[in-house]
């Protein structure tokens, strides 16, 4: 019975493996269709969308099942309760890869824009994000995921020098304004992505020393079994 336990679990963390993964896929395929100014790849993100949102389905009822016939404790109950947040941090992202589609579908249909230096940079760093939150989470890395919830303060920089340079260009340029104003929601969708991944990180500590650390929550609160 604790083989097939032990079995369910790891099946269930390889689903979230596999979700995180098509999430990043997506979000980089977005980002690939505003580079590019290809409607068709940005409307193939929108379509992607859905199976992340069936996975999403999917791995709720998986941990609905667990928790109801196995009547996990302890570590198992925590990873099965994280679990289900994580698959909707998950599918929010998927969320907002869609969100920056839209913005390539927008652009592509008016007059080139300058590319912003800090676009690229922002974009690698929430995408490593997101990699290495479920890296974190596989592993039980409780090291990791704190390291990681720190990184997501350059994440919050570069969005915020993405916006003074996008601001000074409407300033000089009112014709800028319009383009300029989508590019600052792509900056925000990837911000957003960077704090999804926080969460990811945050929830591996609650998994591994069943502490809560969301909102800078002092970590001598919110203790659980520790088992």
């Amino acid at each position: 019975m604790q083989r097939h336990f032990d079995e369910q679990i790891d099946q269930l963390k390889q689903q979230l493996l596999l979700m995180s993964g098509r999430a990043e896929g997506i979000t980089r395929k977005a980002l690939e269709s505003l580079m590019r100014r290809d409607v068709a790849l940005a409307e193939q993100v929108i379509a992607d969308d859905k199976a992340i949102d069936r996975m999403e389905i999917d791995i709720e009822e998986q941990c609905i099942q667990l928790l109801a016939l196995q009547q996990p404790l302890a570590r198992d109950l925590r990873l099965i309760a994280a679990s289900l947040k994580i698959s909707n941090d998950l599918e929010r992202v998927g969320d907002h890869a869609v969100n920056i589609a839209g913005c390539a579908l927008q652009l592509a249909r008016a007059a080139p824009v300058k590319p912003v230096a800090d676009l690229s940079e922002l974009a690698e760093k929430s995408i490593a994000m997101l990699r290495d939150a479920l890296d974190a989470f596989v592993r039980g890395d409780a090291d990791a995921a704190r390291q990681l919830v720190r990184r997501d303060d350059e994440v919050d920089v570069l969005n915020r020098h993405l916006f003074a340079e996008l601001m000074s260009r409407m300033i000089a340029d009112p014709l800028q304004v319009e383009r300029s104003m989508t590019l600052v929601l792509v900056g925000r969708n990837l911000e957003r992505i960077g704090d999804l991944a926080t969460n990811v990180a945050e929830e591996v500590v609650f998994i591994t020393e069943a502490r809560i650390i969301k909102h800078h929550a002092d970590e001598g609160l919110g203790d659980f079994d520790r088992g």
